[in-house]
């Protein structure tokens, strides 16, 4: 999948001379969050539809409200995980593109992104889910990957999915006919494992004394 072919060029991007009431036309016929701004060429910036809404003077051209435009963009390199990130961090729904001479050719749209990501491998693929957590300084990349060849499973993907000032998590999507041998093994090395899985001997056996005890204190 080459991540350049869900470049756009659908939506018009508007030149500081526009007026006010064409962005907002533009605003009213698509569900989009921002529209780009272009000069020469160049991008100016990101006009929110947000603030394009709240402007009553519509004849006013859009070089009177430029302290609006909001200032994020890509490259033709950016990696699927590089323009989710860039989604979420800007609260939007479409990132402008820019070429190697930082010239305006197009944008990409969140929800072909997420269509991109969906279809990957990564998720597509038939696999287990783990969730596992330790100490900050203690964890190692490496020694996740080892663990799981080590009990013949192949590692689709991990990363970081949460992390706090002592310990962090990290979420892996293996590809296992045994995860049970890798949850016992990543609880050897002292990984605390979040998910729960049916085929969990450890915590059945847990769930077994649990249940002993409550009719031992029922009696």
């Amino acid at each position: 999948m080459n991540i350049n072919d869900f470049i756009l060029k659908e939506i018009k991007e508007l030149t500081l001379q526009s007026t006010v009431k064409s962005a907002q036309k533009v605003c009213k016929n698509l569900p989009i969050t921002h529209i780009p701004v272009v000069e020469n060429g160049k991008l100016i910036g990101c006009l929110p539809e947000s603030d394009i809404q709240t402007i009553e003077n519509k004849d006013q051209k859009l070089s009177e409200y430029s302290y609006l435009l909001d200032n994020f963009y890509t490259n033709e390199k950016a990696t699927l995980l590089d323009l989710i990130a860039l989604f979420a961090d800007n609260d939007c729904n479409l990132i402008p593109v820019l070429n190697k001479e930082m010239d305006y050719i197009g944008y990409y749209e969140l929800s072909d992104i997420l269509d991109a990501f969906a279809d990957s491998p990564f998720l597509h693929n038939e696999s287990e889910t783990l969730i596992i957590d330790k100490d900050k300084s203690d964890y190692s990349m490496s020694q996740i990957a080892q663990i799981v060849e080590a009990s013949n499973g192949k590692i689709l993907g991990f990363y970081i999915s949460s992390e706090n000032q002592n310990n962090i998590q990290i979420t892996l999507k293996i590809i296992t006919e045994d995860i049970n041998e890798i949850i016992q093994t990543f609880r050897r090395y002292d990984y605390n494992v979040i998910t729960q899985h049916e085929d969990d001997f450890y915590l059945e056996e847990l769930k077994d004394r649990a249940s002993y005890l409550r009719k031992y204190l029922d009696m």
